[in-house]
């Protein structure tokens, strides 16, 4: 399953707050052998927030989603993600129960709001301040706040996805090759990848040296293994100088 992210706020794109979210997002996933394929960075915007939600709810795609789910007029994350889903917004007894075991009676009558939620959501717990986080399908949505969003964050890929974790730390093999152009490999790179899908390739012409590239593949120990063999042979019957890298 691929993973993305969904950054909200209008005040990231205006560079009054950097975002934090996605170097510490990268290590956690890294830690659990899991590649971050995308990232989306959205403004306080109902239409495009909603329409953002409406793709990314399509795909089977993990997505964690950051920001826009207080009680403030601004906050529209937990409004877009019922209206994408084509359900109701509802107070959760759990998610009102934590607010009211946190505010008492000053959690009414605004942030009480935090508890609607999609008809069908399920809480992620916030260990700091107790207003939790909730997942519909497999989107999961917490605070912009660092020090709650990414406990949060741990805990759901903790909890529901341990199954794709692959702790094997990917292998990396590379050749330096002489005399040729990058535009000479593109065919070759396009077979490799059709024969052997699960390998990833990189291709760096030096900026120093004409017609020298840093060639590298990267994967699971036995598929890199067995595309570098391929590669091995290729370099042979093309006469290409390829000398492998320690």
């Amino acid at each position: 399953m691929k993973v993305g992210l969904i950054l909200i706020g209008d005040e990231l794109l205006s560079g009054l707050r950097q975002d934090k979210h996605l170097p510490q997002v990268i290590s956690f996933l890294k830690a659990r052998g899991l590649p971050l394929a995308w990232v989306r960075m959205i403004g306080d915007d109902w239409d495009l927030l909603l329409q953002t939600l409406q793709e990314t709810f399509q795909s089977n795609d993990i997505v964690f989603s950051f920001g826009g789910i207080g009680a403030t007029p601004d906050d529209l994350t937990r409004q877009a993600a019922a209206a994408a889903t084509g359900v109701r917004l509802l107070r959760h007894p759990q998610a009102v129960a934590l607010i009211e075991g946190r505010f008492g009676a000053e959690a009414y009558p605004n942030r009480i709001r935090m508890s609607e939620l999609p008809d069908g959501a399920s809480l992620i717990p916030n260990p700091i301040n107790q207003i939790p986080g909730f997942k519909v399908q497999h989107h999961h949505f917490v605070p912009g706040f660092p020090n709650m969003a990414w406990p949060m964050v741990e805990w759901a890929l903790d909890t529901y996805y341990h199954q794709y974790f692959d702790t094997t730390p990917p292998v990396e093999h590379r050749w330096l090759l002489q005399n040729v152009q990058e535009s000479e490999l593109i065919p070759m790179m396009e077979e490799l990848l059709r024969t052997f899908p699960a390998v990833h390739l990189s291709s760096l012409p030096s900026t120093v040296e004409r017609r020298q590239i840093d060639f590298g593949l990267k994967g699971k120990a036995a598929d890199v293994q067995t595309a570098g063999v391929w590669f091995d042979a290729w370099l042979q019957v093309n006469q290409i100088n390829g000398e492998r890298q320690p």
